[in-house]
C-alpha cells in the first residue's frame, strides 16, 4: 500500500491569529478561511499534521496542559466544519531561554525536521509528495530539511520573510490560496 500525502501545518499565524505565547483557549481565534482551506485537503486525501513550536513551555509562560486544552479547543473548533486533524507535534524546548529539561538543543525544534520526521514514521507518510506550509522562515526551513515541498503564508509573521525565501519556495497570502496551489499541482499529477 502507497504511503499516505500530508500536509504539515504550522499553527500560530497559519491556522490561527498570531497571539504571541498564546497560552488560554480564549486567545485562539481561526483565521477566516482555514476551514474551508482544510477541508479541500482533507477532501483531496491529504493527512494533515500541526507541527508547532511552543518555547513558551520551556520558558515557563505556560505549561503542557494548558497546550492541550488550546489543542483541544482548536479540534473542536474544526470539528464545527468537519475537519479533523490527523496529529499535533509540538516542541517545547529552547536550546538558550528554556528552563530545566526544556532547556537544550533537540532534533524537534523548527527549523530542525524533527517533527515531520516522526509524523512520518507514526502515520506511514512519504514526505516526498508532502508539504509544509508556515508562516515564518523556520516552518519553510524545517519542510525542506524533511524533504517536503514548501509553501510561507503572509499571515502571522510572513510577510516579514519573503525576502528571504530560499530559491524556488512561493509565498502566498493566506492558507486558502497555498491550499490552491498545492490542489491545482495535485490535479496535474
Amino acid at each position: 500500500m502507497a504511503k499516505h500525502r500530508a500536509v504539515f501545518l504550522d499553527r500560530d499565524g497559519t491556522i490561527n491569529v498570531e497571539v504571541q505565547y498564546l497560552s488560554k483557549v480564549e486567545e485562539f481565534e481561526l483565521i477566516p478561511g482555514v476551514p474551508f482551506a482544510l477541508k479541500r485537503l482533507k477532501e483531496a486525501g491529504f493527512l494533515l499534521v500541526v507541527v508547532t513550536n511552543q518555547s513558551g513551555i520551556g520558558r515557563g509562560l505556560y505549561d503542557e496542559a494548558a497546550l492541550h486544552d488550546i489543542h483541544d479547543h482548536m479540534h473542536e473548533e474544526l470539528a464545527q466544519y468537519g475537519i479533523s486533524i490527523d496529529a499535533c507535534y509540538f516542541c517545547p524546548h529552547h536550546p538558550e531561554h528554556g528552563t530545566g529539561d526544556y532547556r537544550r538543543e533537540c532534533a524537534c525544534r523548527k527549523p530542525l525536521p524533527g517533527m515531520l520526521e516522526q509524523a512520518a514514521a507514526d502515520l506511514d507518510i512519504d514526505l516526498s509528495r508532502s508539504y509544509m506550509i508556515g508562516d515564518k522562515l523556520g516552518d519553510v526551513q524545517a519542510g525542506l530539511n524533511a524533504g517536503c515541498t514548501s509553501l510561507l503564508v503572509l499571515t502571522g509573521y510572513g510577510s516579514g520573510d519573503v525576502s528571504r525565501l530560499p530559491a524556488g519556495v512561493e509565498s502566498y497570502v493566506d492558507l486558502g490560496a497555498a491550499v490552491d496551489a498545492i490542489l491545482e499541482k495535485h490535479e496535474k499529477v
